[in-house]
């Protein structure tokens, strides 16, 4: 049975599978949390009330990251360079997904736009990272080793996400939501082919790593096309849709520190 509780499990239980999964989870929460960073200090005066959520969504990266590579040292195991083709963060960048790399680096104020699109992309990658939070929380949760962590980092995601849907209907209340939806689409449609990419190149590695038969490799590949063919046909749909957040504000307040358990 290929079960994702069964697939974790044997990455969990390898050494050179867990760094290389923890090592591409810390990547891309440390460029997350640049990218945050970034934004909280570029963003445009008539929205300065927005930049410490944004520095609180940064600071919520970076402590993702941190434990990641907490995780790794606990079982001494030194972090690896993240494959190219691994690459979810920067896959999307080259993609022209979220604010170019080179406004952030420059020092001139972003536009009211340029905040809406990072809340754009910042929604629809949220919803893939509480969805695979949700995945880990509901087999590991109560993991020895990780299961607190997972819990933190979930709860996390899932405020980040409330957020986007939050700040995005305050933008469209205030006649961006033509724009919100066409940048909301175009987000969405770039990650679910991103994520199809990055999950066959990490499936080839773990491939390698586990030395799983060909034929397990070819369906578990069979099954990231099909996921991709229905998030392709109608299941991108989930990410582009905003509601109200039962919980409202849930970046008001300052970051939590990391679990010292991992």
């Amino acid at each position: 049975m290929l079960s994702a509780k069964k697939l974790f499990q044997e990455i969990l239980d390898d050494d050179e599978a867990f760094r290389l999964f923890c090592s591409i989870a810390a990547g891309g929460e440390a460029q997350g949390g640049w990218e945050n960073g970034r934004i909280a200090a570029l963003v445009p005066e008539s929205e300065r009330a927005l930049a410490p959520k944004i520095a609180r969504h940064g600071a919520d990266e970076d402590k993702h990251g941190r434990i990641f590579n907490a995780m790794m040292a606990k079982r001494g195991l030194e972090p690896v360079a993240v494959p190219a083709e691994t690459d979810y963060t920067m896959l999307l960048e080259r993609r022209g997904i979220g604010v170019a790399h080179e406004k952030l680096r420059a020092d001139q104020p972003l536009t009211v736009r340029d905040v809406i699109v990072y809340l754009a992309h910042s929604r629809v990658t949220e919803q893939r990272a509480c969805e695979q939070m949700l995945m880990l929380r509901k087999h590991f949760a109560d993991h020895p080793d990780i299961g607190k962590a997972i819990r933190m980092i979930s709860g996390d995601e899932d405020n980040h996400l409330a957020y986007t849907h939050e700040e995005l209907l305050r933008f469209a209340a205030a006649g961006q939501g033509r724009f919100i939806q066409r940048t909301l689409r175009a987000c969405a449609l770039a990650e679910i082919r991103v994520h199809r990419d990055v999950s066959l190149a990490v499936l080839d590695r773990m491939g390698r790593i586990l030395d799983w038969p060909r034929v397990r490799s070819a369906l578990l590949a069979v099954g990231i096309h099909v996921a991709y063919a229905y998030e392709r046909l109608r299941g991108w749909r989930r990410m582009v849709t905003l509601e109200m957040p039962r919980r409202r504000d849930p970046l008001g307040g300052p970051a939590t520190p990391a679990p010292e358990a991992a």
